[in-house]
């Protein structure tokens, strides 16, 4: 392993993870939006089904990016970036990964709530979180669209800010270091 003043901009295992997860989540809001408004009576169809495979593998490859940033380096901050900004970053990000998990979780425990199976692509089925209709658990489909629509959203259009100050503002490397390439 690199020492982390050596290393300049994210491994290519990074950038691939990283922009897999935009890209997923980007299908994601899309087959949300297109979703029906999941009532007491609705039957999972096709898209929900899409929905909660998407979700899941949203699931593992954060999982695996995660691993995977915490067995190797990142690149070192740029130089001249405030204390502040650093410190910022991390907690954006860690914020991020927190919701990345957390999201599909509830939205798994509440597909298990409404006693809706989750299937991942038609290949296979993943265990039921809780029982149908569990007492005390009808809030997680409340609280996964709430963390979803506003919440994850928010930290997102942060994140994105903060790309387009550093390489905008700044032209710095701090974009750069993320993009294929660079």
């Amino acid at each position: 392993m690199m020492s982390r003043s050596a290393v300049t901009g994210y491994s290519g295992v990074a950038k691939l993870l990283h922009w897999l997860v935009v890209a997923l989540l980007i299908a994601q809001y899309l087959i949300a939006y297109l979703m029906p408004h999941i009532g007491r009576n609705t039957q999972p169809n096709a898209i929900i089904n899409l929905h909660f495979s998407f979700g899941i593998v949203i699931l593992a490859i954060v999982t695996a990016r995660l691993i995977w940033r915490w067995t190797h380096d990142d690149p070192a901050p740029l130089d001249g970036i405030p204390p502040w900004q650093v410190w910022s970053a991390h907690v954006l990000h860690y914020a991020l990964y927190l919701l990345l998990i957390v999201i599909p979780v509830l939205g798994w425990m509440n597909a298990s709530w409404r006693g809706f199976d989750v299937s991942v692509f038609g290949l296979f089925a993943l265990p039921r979180l809780m029982a149908t209709r569990a007492a005390g658990f009808g809030w997680t489909g409340d609280v996964h669209v709430a963390l979803s629509w506003y919440f994850i959203l928010a930290l997102i259009a942060a994140h994105v800010a903060a790309a387009l100050y550093h390489a905008l503002v700044r032209r710095d490397d701090a974009l750069a270091r993320m993009l294929p390439g660079g």
